[in-house]
């Protein structure tokens, strides 16, 4: 490559740099006017209302879940143990004779304490007057049962105590398939948000633009108990148990952007 030829390629390689500089200039100078036309300024924000609602529907339950427990005191463990199991079998089987499946028989708590008492004896200060001395063990073991057959929930539990529970406790109804319910109350406070949203933006004299936020909450469904304490006896009649009904509640809060 001569030197006239050199010269000429290091021109057009200076024209094309400088083109490139131009273009670049050329854009990047308004966007960085426009940067700082908003330094300092706040974001701009949007005028919203929110309004909120809360749907109720109320179902019979069609599932029933009590504890059974079966509490054993003895002097041994190997004796507790022996009554307890003996007991706590005699239950699941009763159960199983009900019908009641074993995905529906849980063990949800099993302990074996000791037992002290405090001994008194005599000796002379500052000796101590008294010890505490091992005089058994207690054994207490729980049974969570759903019981699907809500017209045999008095039998169950009479049953169960006669089988050996002495303790029955937390006794509680709901539906097992919540899930359609919870979608018909949601709908309703849809609905009544919405309603109420057009009401206050008519009061206000504003638009509804578009919705901006949206969030719902659910009430924990409320349940009945039934507890029998340790020695506590049912009567010879028939145990009724009345199931009442759930209400499954959902409230949502919606938020528009008004103009």
């Amino acid at each position: 490559m001569n030197e006239q030829n050199y010269k000429n390629s290091l021109i057009c390689l200076l024209g094309l740099f400088l083109i490139a500089l131009i273009a670049y200039t050329a854009v990047s100078i308004p966007n960085k006017i426009k940067e700082g036309k908003y330094i300092g300024q706040e974001i701009e924000t949007k005028n919203t209302i929110t309004v909120s609602a809360t749907g109720e529907i109320y179902a019979k339950p069609d599932l029933a879940i009590t504890v059974f427990s079966v509490i054993t005191e003895a002097k041994t463990v190997v004796e507790a143990m022996s009554e307890n199991t003996k007991k706590m079998n005699s239950i699941i089987n009763f159960m199983k004779s009900k019908g009641i499946e074993e995905k529906d028989l849980k063990t949800t708590d099993f302990n074996i304490y000791p037992r002290y008492e405090w001994q008194e004896r005599t000796g002379i200060p500052p000796y101590p007057q008294g010890q505490r001395i091992l005089v058994g063990y207690e054994i207490r073991q729980s049974l969570q049962v759903k019981i699907r057959a809500l017209e045999k929930i008095g039998q169950v539990i009479q049953g169960a105590t006669d089988a050996g529970a002495n303790q029955v406790g937390n006794l509680r109804f709901t539906i097992d398939d919540q899930d359609e319910l919870k979608k018909q109350a949601r709908n309703q406070a849809i609905t009544e948000a919405k309603t109420k949203a057009q009401e206050l933006a008519s009061q206000l004299g504003v638009n509804l633009v578009r919705i901006t936020n949206f969030s719902e909450s659910g009430a924990i469904p409320r349940y009945y108990g039934l507890e029998k304490a340790v020695g506590m006896e049912i009567e010879e009649q028939e145990l009724q148990i009345e199931t009442g009904e759930n209400k499954i509640e959902v409230t949502v809060n919606i938020t528009f952007e008004i103009n």
